[in-house]
């Protein structure tokens, strides 16, 4: 083996290496120290720079709303609803409780921002080409939230202009207000609209049965009290009938024809059916009067109507229990500050912004002409 071979420029060079892990901190603040003007000065001259520049841009005012939405109550309807047998799973089937967020969703609609688009010339506020792009620049100029303990929603409008900034934020409301009119939401809302769209197709066909029994030469005493009766019979079977067909629609929409709901269903349905055949072929082989038939559907379509109008009343009051107004709790005013742009938050942010990043500079700067020596050597 050769021992002969020099080692002292083999550990020169390796000696640097060792220390090339890190510096110390006393190294650290003499790298510090040496570019103590550099690292006090710049940083200084940015924040003042920023800060002055701040004057230039134009200034953002944040007007602030603050409503209470609808409060859904417990219906008061919902035994009621059982006298309707089949038709009341139908009239609550989709319903849902609707929470503050599906408010906010509705704020947040296309349909809303157009409308305060249009109304206040957005498009030409913010030099937008396009309707979508108008629409893009107002979403960000709004924030809408809901309050997690109280459930207050709060819609927020930034603007160059104050006024039209709280004229917009006060306007949110009144489009919720006036969307909310148009659509059914609430539990109640949606069992009004069902019941008042059955109520018009009902009472149409009541006029029409009626006009038809007048047309047959009936008369009230021309019909005998046990016709009557059986008439009227008929026309309660074929409303039962009519309610468990509406039924088995229903649940033929969410479930299979496998599942025991549906059997049971259908065999309901059957049954019904069976009974009112039988009904049927006894008033055919009566050989009565046309005036009974016709009284028979008149009977039938009657005590639909009157059924959809008691459910619909009751819908009614429970749409006015549940509150369906929009409570403004803070109206938005004319802010009378700027909420930006924040001039001494942006003048220390550049501040702190530039002495990192000379911190930084300095530090690799040493770093670099360190290697730069040692390669050197």
């Amino acid at each position: 083996m050769r021992s002969d071979l020099p080692t002292e420029g083999l550990e020169a060079r390796l000696a640097p290496d060792a220390d090339e892990g890190g510096l110390d901190f006393f190294e650290l603040l003499s790298i510090l120290g040496s570019h103590l003007k550099l690292l006090f000065a710049a940083p200084l001259l940015a924040g003042l720079a920023a800060f002055a520049i701040t004057y230039l841009m134009a200034p953002t005012f944040t007007a602030t709303t603050t409503f209470l939405p609808p409060q859904q109550q417990q219906s008061a309807a919902a035994s009621a609803l059982a006298a309707l047998g089949p038709l009341a799973g139908l009239a609550s089937a989709g319903t849902i409780r609707t929470p503050a967020d599906q408010y906010v969703s509705l704020l947040q609609s296309a349909t809303v921002s157009d409308r305060i688009v249009d109304q206040f010339k957005l498009m030409d506020v913010y030099e937008a080409k396009f309707r979508v792009d108008a629409r893009k620049a107002l979403g960000a100029n709004v924030r809408v939230a809901v309050g997690k303990k109280d459930g207050l929603i709060t819609v927020e409008v930034d603007d160059k202009d104050p006024q039209r900034s709280a004229e917009i934020a006060n306007r949110y409301v009144e489009e919720l207000r006036r969307l909310t009119g148009s659509i059914a939401i609430t539990e109640a809302q949606q069992r009004r609209l069902f019941f008042e769209r059955q109520l018009a197709q009902t009472r149409d066909k009541l006029t029409v049965a009626q006009q038809a029994l007048q047309a047959s030469g009936f008369s009230q005493g021309a019909i005998k009290a046990e016709p009557k009766a059986a008439a009227e019979g008929y026309a309660r079977l074929k409303a039962e009938v009519t309610s468990a067909e509406v039924r088995l629609q229903t649940m033929r929409g969410t479930l299979v024809d496998d599942t025991p709901e549906v059997r049971q269903q259908q065999a309901t349905v059957a049954a019904l059916r069976s009974q009112l055949a039988r009904l049927e072929q006894a008033g055919d082989t009566a050989g009565g009067p046309d005036y009974v038939g016709k009284y028979r559907e008149f009977k039938y379509q009657e005590t639909l109507f009157e059924l959809f109008a008691r459910q619909y009343e009751m819908a009614r009051v429970d749409e006015s229990r549940e509150g369906a107004l929009i409570q403004v709790v803070d109206a938005a005013t004319t802010p009378e500050r700027k909420s930006k742009p924040k001039r001494a938050i942006v003048a220390l942010a550049t501040t702190l912004a530039t002495a990192l990043v000379l911190m930084a500079f300095v530090f690799l700067r040493h770093s670099w002409r360190q290697r730069a020596a040692l390669a050197k050597h």
